[in-house]
């Protein structure tokens, strides 16, 4: 009787380190996010929507939540009229950033190795 090797594609990652990673920068935004808080520092709201361009208020918004739940970043308010609030990385948020740096570094190394065909 033969066994044959799982195929990783059969692989469940669910619970595992890189699902809760994955979880944190999932959305078309997150990561651009982080970048511009890491660039720029502490960030207004409306800093940081113009410096991330095409993204709507209730998006920002969300995903700006999404982030402070999950420790990534800090928000920061100021009790003044008009309203002020900054956003910081968290040293989590620090520390995450070490990764994506890599991972940014790994692409821009690999990136015009291969053809993809059309």
């Amino acid at each position: 009787m033969s066994h044959q090797a799982p195929s990783i594609a059969d692989a469940q990652f669910e619970g595992t380190g890189y699902s809760y990673t994955m979880s944190l920068i999932r959305g078309k935004h997150k990561m651009a996010i982080l970048y511009c808080l890491m660039e720029f520092q502490p960030v207004r709201f409306n800093e940081m929507r113009r410096y991330l361009g095409k993204i709507t208020d209730k998006t920002l918004s969300a995903n700006l939540k999404e982030l402070e739940a999950d420790r990534l970043i800090a928000r920061q308010e100021y009790p003044q009229i008009p309203p002020k609030v900054e956003y910081s990385l968290t040293e989590l948020g620090e520390s995450l950033m070490e990764v994506l740096d890599q991972l940014c570094t790994w692409g821009e190394t690999h990136m015009g190795r291969f053809v993809v065909a059309p």
